[in-house]
């Protein structure tokens, strides 16, 4: 028996609120709806009356999510011990890791492209001699006095802007990996 479009959307859009549990829970909760579906399609109700009685996609999948977690009662010291020391870490080191990745990987990546922009447009300056303001200021070390050859400072430039340029995408790489990490140890845990 073929479905209606509007019920295989609404599978669809369950299975994607299960996505915490394991393959085959999954499968089997689908497999449940769609009988209860094909169900009330036998006995006469439109698509509008099931999708009406089975609810929002998202209040079933948790109502089944909810199900799983309670099926099993058993108390465990371990996975009471896991699950806080787990929620304790990652929220508290999720407070401070996460900002500070995601604010360290772009600001890198940006004084990475800038570095070599400024060098580009100092050496530009030395070389038409425009004495442009401020460019005094500019250097790799514009603090000490030392005023290095322009073609020199304009290498350390380029090699600055690579390795701030490397620090950014590390930084991104590294929060990728803290949130796929925190997400796969908390779904092992939860479930």
């Amino acid at each position: 028996m073929e479905m209606d479009k509007r019920l295989d959307l609404y599978l669809e859009k369950v299975e994607k609120y299960l996505k915490p549990l394991v393959i085959s829970e999954r499968v089997d909760i689908v497999q449940e709806i769609k009988s209860e579906m094909c169900e009330l399609s036998a006995n006469g109700f439109s698509a509008e009356q099931i999708l009406e009685r089975l609810g929002e996609p998202k209040a079933l999948a948790k109502s089944y999510l909810g199900d799983v977690i309670t099926r099993d009662s058993s108390f465990g010291w371990s996975r009471m011990l896991a699950l806080f020391a787990y929620y304790s870490l990652a929220g508290l080191s999720g407070m401070v890791i996460i900002p500070c990745l995601g604010i360290m990987a772009p600001t890198f990546m940006a004084c990475g492209i800038v570095c070599p922009i400024v060098g580009v447009v100092k050496m530009i300056d030395f070389l038409l001699g425009l004495h442009l303001p401020f460019l005094q200021y500019v250097g790799i070390f514009p603090e000490s006095g030392v005023e290095l050859n322009p073609l020199l400072e304009f290498v350390g430039c380029i090699l600055i802007g690579v390795a701030l340029c490397l620090a950014g995408w590390l930084c991104w790489k590294l929060l990728l990996r803290y949130i796929k990490t925190v997400s796969q140890t908390g779904r092992r845990l939860s479930l």
